[in-house]
């Protein structure tokens, strides 16, 4: 069963690379948001500062739901998932295991490269380490949520609409708690975190087990 696990890991990195690299759009959509926003708000450098968390935040979420459409559906069409559902290892962790590659090419870049684009929105050290913190513990959550529109919106040709109007209030607590951890003072900051990997772990156990219900109804 481990190695059909590896064996979908490491075919979603592989087909994430080879469709055109879910995890470069989310990348080159993430700075292009992050560029477009001091534009508008102006020369504010103060304002700015006090907003980047939750510029950034926002811009993580917009960039996780790029490719999410894809997570299931490539499979449906190739057929591979009658053969996930038939496959001896549970559905369950076949879909944990391609939310987990989904992840580490869309979320953890994010995650790396946020003290970068943090510098831009003029936010200092601490600031810049507790949103990088806090997008390390709540990237995952938004992909195991999104796994779940995904999972709808399966036999859809075109659901990357009605998937991010899925999504986004299951995503609210998740961007609630992750922009108050990263803008709170060191004090402060443990009890929104706490709660944030609360939520990702929440998501961790519960969205594969409904993902995995809704696969199997659209398979029948």
């Amino acid at each position: 069963m481990t190695r059909i696990l590896l064996a979908v890991f490491l075919r979603d990195l592989m087909l994430a690379r080879r469709v055109g690299g879910g995890g470069v759009l989310g990348i080159i959509f993430f700075l292009s948001l992050i560029t477009i926003v001091p534009f508008a708000i102006g020369p504010d450098l103060n304002l700015l500062g006090r907003i980047g968390p939750a510029i950034l935040w926002i811009a993580a979420l917009l960039a996780s739901l790029l490719g999410l459409d894809r997570l299931f559906q490539a499979d449906h069409e190739d057929g591979s998932l009658d053969q996930m559902l038939l496959s001896p290892a549970p559905l369950e962790l076949i879909v944990l295991v391609k939310c987990l590659a989904h992840w580490f090419v869309t979320g953890l870049p994010l995650v790396i490269l946020s003290p970068l684009f943090g510098l831009m929105l003029n936010l200092d050290g601490p600031a810049l380490r507790a949103v990088a913190i806090t997008l390390l513990v709540g990237t995952p959550a938004l992909t195991f949520l999104g796994a779940i529109g995904a999972a709808l919106t399966v036999t859809l040709r075109r659901g990357g609409l009605l998937l991010s109007i899925l999504v986004v209030p299951l995503a609210v607590p998740v961007l609630i708690f992750g922009v108050s951890a990263a803008e709170s003072g060191t004090v402060p900051f443990l009890t929104p975190l706490v709660i944030l990997c609360a939520l990702s772990l929440a998501s961790f156990a519960l969205s594969p087990i409904a993902a995995a219900v809704t696969l199997r109804g659209a398979g029948e």
